[in-house]
């Protein structure tokens, strides 16, 4: 989508439209036509026309600002005005004939217009290039996927709050290493996924800045010599701003480098999120269930039930995160200003932006059917002498320096393997042989439920904090 050929007249004639017989807004320029193979290697319509309502808008707002500069008559406005509205209702009832020797969307749209309403139609293009027009729909379409998004972000988070909500005292065991480290609650567990996505949801309304900014206005590279009013254009359509210089407003993609990156962090949080369902349900672990419609069986063992959405969110972490790399790659040697190269940004932009969504509105619905089992996170927090941090903390308190602390528990926990029993299994006088310290009061902080209760403070996981992060969240989400 540069002003650059990309298919050419079928004569070396001037035409008095070089839009009119299957030519390229450049025609006159060139002797002889570009092969089909070219033709098919260089268009971008076919993946390009999901900007069109965007194209259509831009085009509008500009067609206003040039009939307020005095560059467009209003009868010729008004033409235009008609003819996009025709436009636009023939691509969303689906007639609309897209042509691949036009190119691109921007190109099938204006020769499209030019038949409905001729010379106002040519007039259009006045003081802008297909550089600066594409970057423009681009911005305005992206802007709108992350309108999309932050509430479909807000939707998983609210689900989760609410299957925290019911286990903010359902014990499990935490993790590190993939060991048994100490007692959390299933719901201090799933807040964790709560904070990542409100980080995610804040990146994008950040990255959201830096692509509200207006690129039209700075033509093919250099801004153009009509005396036209871009500040006027960035209002139209909602900007809050214009780029500042001409070079980097046609060919910057640093915006959508930025979302793909933020895109690839909520992915990554989403496949975490999916390894450890993926864990839970597995009958070695059995700590959850997922409702039957987000699973699938075996063509040959009938018994078997696999989490598929999890799964393939899973593998579709690696397809976006295969996007950025491929945008980063895409510019990182590109002279200034703009190449032809930067067509390749669309498709992958486009995918993380579908398989986004898409993953987003599956997970929110997928997290309300997860059924917990309790005792089975309870029986699992029982192994692993979860609570021999609590012990040591114990003997802290007692006076005793941490490091001896730590050193005495870990006899205790060689003890309780040889014996094939927890810490609170052991009598009082045999836990009082590892510390004099030790008194009658040590298996409150022994228990499952007294090691979950001492950790009351802001971002503890104690019920009580539990129940407290998720009352922020709400109020924060509104």
């Amino acid at each position: 989508m540069s002003e650059k050929p990309a298919s050419s007249a079928t004569s070396s004639a001037p035409s008095a439209d070089p839009l009119a017989n299957k030519s390229a807004a450049w025609s006159a320029r060139f002797s002889e036509p570009v092969s089909d193979l070219v033709k098919r290697y260089t268009a971008s319509v076919f993946f390009d026309k999901r900007l069109a309502p965007y194209d259509i808008q831009g085009s509008l707002a500009h067609a206003e600002m040039l009939r307020h500069v005095g560059l467009l008559s209003a009868a010729d406005y008004q033409a235009i005005c008609d003819g996009m509205a025709k436009i636009l209702a023939s691509i969303e009832a689906g007639t609309f004939e897209w042509q691949l020797d036009l190119e691109d969307v921007h190109l099938n749209i204006e020769k499209r217009l030019t038949e409905l309403v001729g010379d106002a139609g040519k007039r259009l293009h006045t003081a802008r290039s297909r550089n600066d027009q594409v970057a423009t729909d681009i911005r305005l379409w992206l802007r709108a996927q992350i309108d999309t998004l932050v509430p479909l972000l807000a939707a998983l988070q609210t689900a989760l709050l609410d299957l925290a909500e019911q286990h903010a005292a359902t014990v499990m065991p935490g993790f590190t290493h993939l060991q048994v480290a100490q007692p959390v609650t299933f719901g201090h567990h799933l807040l964790a996924y709560v904070e990542m996505f409100g980080r995610d949801a804040e990146r994008l309304q950040d990255a959201r800045k830096r692509i509200n900014r207006l690129p039209l206005g700075a033509a093919a590279l250099a801004g153009t010599s009509y005396a036209i009013d871009r500040e006027r254009v960035a209002r139209t359509l909602g900007f809050d701003g214009v780029c500042e210089n001409s070079l980097d407003a046609v060919s910057d993609r640093d915006f959508a480098i930025e979302f793909c990156a933020a895109a690839a962090l909520v992915m990554t949080h989403v496949s975490r999120l999916s390894e450890e369902l993926i864990l839970w349900m597995s009958p070695r672990v059995g700590f959850i269930d997922l409702a039957d419609r987000f699973c699938t069986g075996s063509s040959i063992m009938p018994q078997k039930k696999n989490p598929d959405v999890p799964e393939l969110a899973r593998g579709k972490t690696g397809r976006v995160n295969g996007h950025l790399i491929g945008l980063l790659t895409l510019m990182k040697g590109q002279p200034l200003a703009y190449n032809k190269d930067n067509q390749e940004d669309k498709e992958p932009l486009f995918d993380t932006a579908d398989t986004l969504i898409d993953t987003l509105r599956i997970f929110a619905d997928m997290v309300p059917g997860i059924r917990v089992k309790p005792e089975a996170m309870r029986a699992a927090a029982l192994q692993g002498f979860a609570t021999a941090t609590d012990l040591a903390d114990y003997l802290v308190k007692k006076g005793l320096p941490f490091r001896d602390a730590h050193e005495i528990v870990a006899h205790a926990v060689r003890i309780c393997e040889q014996k094939s029993c927890d810490l609170a299994d052991l009598p009082l006088a045999e836990l009082q042989k590892f510390s004099p310290l030790i008194g009658d009061d040590v298996f409150a902080v022994l228990t499952l439920e007294g090691s979950l209760a001492s950790r009351n403070h802001i971002g503890g996981t104690a019920p009580e904090q539990v129940r407290a992060a998720i009352a922020r969240w709400r109020k924060k989400l509104g």
